[in-house]
C-alpha cells in the first residue's frame, strides 16, 4: 500500500481483526488435545507464562508447572536481586501511578546476586516441575554458566527485539549460534516479528522462537520507539519461516511461541490458528489471586534505567491460577477458563490437536466493540 510518494507499506493484521471459520465437522471438547512438546519436555497446556515479576515467582512457577504449563523465572528480576523480595513486590503494587516508574527504576537498580540464581532454580527444580529461566541477550554471557550449573531444563533468551546478527562496536555481541551449540539444554529465543529475522534465529539452533515484542498490555514500545508489527501477521510470517526452515534443515522443527497481546481466550485461539505452537501470556495470569504483583502487572521494560518502554498496569483479580486456566468461569469476557475455551474453539471448528488446528480457515473480520 502506498503511504506516500516515497514510502509503501504492507497491510498487517492484529488478532482482533481476524476470525476463525468453522469447518464441516465438530468434535466433543473433551476429546480435543491441547498438549505440545518442545525437545524432550511435554506440556498439557500450550502456555508459557511471560517471565515478569508481577506474574512469575518460584511459587507460581511451580504451580503453573503442576497445572500443565511452563513458567520461566526472570533472572534479572527481584528474585535474584533480593533475598526476600516480597515486601518490595507489595510496595510496587501500592505505588502512585505518577511515581511508579521512577521507584521501579530505583528498586531494580540493585545488583543481581549470582548465588541467588542457583538458589531460585533449585527451589523450582525440587518441586519436580520442568524448570525454565529467562535472561536478556545482554546478560546471557555473564550468567549462563550459573544457570547451567544449577540444572535448568529450558533456557529462554528474551528481549524486546532479538536478532541473530546484532552489531556493536562497543562490546562483543552474543554469538547465538555458537552459544546455543555449546549448551546442552533447549533454548527459546526472541522476540522477532518478521520472516527473515525468524529464519535467522532458527538457523542458530534454537528449539523455539518467540514472536512479538512481549509486554502486551504493559508495553509502550510502539509509543516510545515506534516499533510495532500486528500479531496475526507476525505469527503467520514466522510460521512460514518455520515451514521453510523445516525443508532447509531436512526436517528440524522449531516451535513458534506467540509473545504479547494474548489478553483473552479468543486471542490465544487465534494466535494458534495463525501458526503458533504455544502462547506466552502475562496479563491474564496477573489477574490471579496468587500473582506476585497483587493485581498490578509490569515487565522488564517498565524499569529500564535510561528509556522505559512499559508501564505498571492495574488489573482486577478474577480468580485463582487454576480457575483462570481451567475454569470454571464466572464471567463472559474471555478472562477465565482459557484452556477450556481453546478446547471448545478447536472442537467447534472440527480439529483434534494443535497441529491440525493451525490449518483452520481464517477471515479478516471488522473489529467489534
Amino acid at each position: 500500500m502506498e503511504i506516500g510518494r516515497g514510502k509503501t507499506g504492507r497491510r498487517a493484521y492484529a488478532l482482533d481483526e481476524i476470525g476463525l471459520v468453522p469447518s464441516r465437522r465438530t468434535r466433543d471438547p473433551e476429546e480435543v488435545s491441547i498438549a505440545w512438546q518442545i525437545d524432550a519436555y511435554r506440556f498439557e497446556l500450550p502456555v508459557v507464562v511471560a517471565p515478569m515479576d508481577s506474574v512469575v515467582s518460584p511459587a507460581t512457577a511451580i504451580e503453573i508447572g503442576r497445572l500443565g504449563g511452563l513458567a520461566p523465572l526472570d533472572l534479572e528480576g527481584l528474585w535474584t536481586r533480593y533475598e526476600d523480595p516480597l515486601p518490595l513486590l507489595e510496595e510496587c503494587s501500592g505505588l502512585d501511578a505518577e511515581a511508579a516508574t521512577k521507584r521501579l527504576q530505583e528498586i531494580y537498580a540493585a545488583p543481581i546476586k549470582e548465588e541467588l540464581i542457583g538458589r531460585r532454580i533449585e527451589e523450582i527444580r525440587a518441586s519436580g516441575v520442568t524448570t525454565a529461566v529467562r535472561l536478556s541477550p545482554q546478560r546471557t554471557v555473564q550468567y549462563h554458566k550459573a544457570v547451567i550449573d544449577a540444572g535448568v531444563d529450558i533456557f529462554v533468551i528474551r528481549g524486546t527485539t532479538v536478532s541473530a546478527e546484532h552489531v556493536s562496536g562497543r562490546a562483543e555481541p552474543l554469538n547465538l549460534k555458537q552459544f546455543i551449540y555449546e549448551l546442552d539444554v533447549p533454548v527459546i529465543v526472541g522476540g522477532c516479528a518478521t520472516y527473515t529475522a525468524a529464519l535467522h534465529l532458527m538457523r542458530t539452533g534454537a528449539a523455539g522462537v518467540l514472536v512479538g515484542f512481549g509486554g502486551g498490555a504493559s508495553h509502550t514500545t510502539r509509543n516510545v520507539l515506534g516499533v510495532a508489527v500486528p500479531m496475526a501477521t507476525a505469527i503467520s510470517d514466522v510460521a512460514a519461516a518455520r515451514r521453510d526452515y523445516l525443508d532447509e534443515s531436512g526436517g528440524r522443527y522449531v516451535h513458534v511461541i506467540a509473545d504479547g497481546g494474548m489478553g483473552t481466550s479468543g486471542d490465544i485461539a487465534k494466535a494458534i490458528a495463525c501458526g503458533a505452537d504455544a502462547v506466552m501470556v502475562g496479563s491474564p495470569l496477573a489477574r490471579a489471586a496468587e500473582a506476585p504483583g497483587h493485581g498490578y502487572h509490569w515487565g522488564s521494560e517498565a524499569h529500564h534505567p535510561d528509556l522505559p518502554r512499559g508501564r505498571r498496569v492495574k488489573f482486577d483479580t478474577v480468580g485463582t491460577l487454576e480457575q483462570i486456566l481451567h475454569g470454571p468461569s464466572s464471567v463472559a469476557d474471555g478472562s477465565m477458563n482459557l484452556m477450556g475455551a481453546l478446547k471448545r474453539t478447536m472442537a467447534s471448528t472440527g480439529y483434534s490437536d494443535i497441529k491440525e488446528f493451525q490449518r483452520v480457515e481464517v477471515v479478516v473480520a471488522p473489529i467489534q466493540r
